[in-house]
């Protein structure tokens, strides 16, 4: 009986991680892919196709997309803005476009180079794009310095902004 209970727990736990809280972003058509204009300092939308995207309430962090663009990386860094230690986060195994590994490879060999999609799009999440050479493109959240700080119980740096009162 305890191996059955352990059996039945664990497929729900593997379930429930990889499976159960993802949803499918659904394109727009405008907004899906956004980068940081180094001019405004604002996000703004950029010529994308092939959108796949999910997303999960569960965490701020479990948005992962893919698209490719026909904009050239020399374009792309003239008009946004950089991203430093972009690291992308693993996806479900069944989201086949987004490899974590792939794309981390690309940006360490200078293949691909991050943006910044949106900082703060959540207090202490960075929405990051990444764009290769051949325009194949990935977006994921990741924690930010302030997130990094304040989501562990220190103090806001003085640089970020004040953190919500549930922080």
């Amino acid at each position: 009986m305890i191996v059955v209970c352990a059996v039945v727990a664990g497929v729900a736990l593997y379930y429930l991680q990889v499976y159960a809280y993802y949803e499918e972003v659904v394109p727009t058509g405008e907004g899906d892919v956004r980068m940081t204009s180094i001019t405004s300092g604002e996000p703004e939308a950029i010529v994308y196709d092939g959108f796949e995207g999910i997303d999960a309430d569960s965490s701020p962090i479990r948005y992962r997309a893919c698209f490719t663009t026909p904009t050239s990386l020399a374009t792309l860094t003239e008009t946004y803005a950089p991203y430093d230690g972009a690291v992308p986060l693993e996806a479900p195994g069944w989201f086949e476009c987004f490899d974590a590994g792939e794309v981390g490879a690309a940006l360490e060999e200078g293949t691909a180079l991050a943006f910044m999609g949106e900082e703060n799009l959540e207090y202490g999440i960075d929405r990051i794009v990444a764009v290769a050479e051949d325009g194949r493109g990935w977006v994921w959240h990741q924690i930010n310095h302030c997130g990094e700080k304040v989501f562990d119980g220190q103090p806001a740096p003085e640089d970020c902004p004040t953190p919500p009162d549930r922080y």
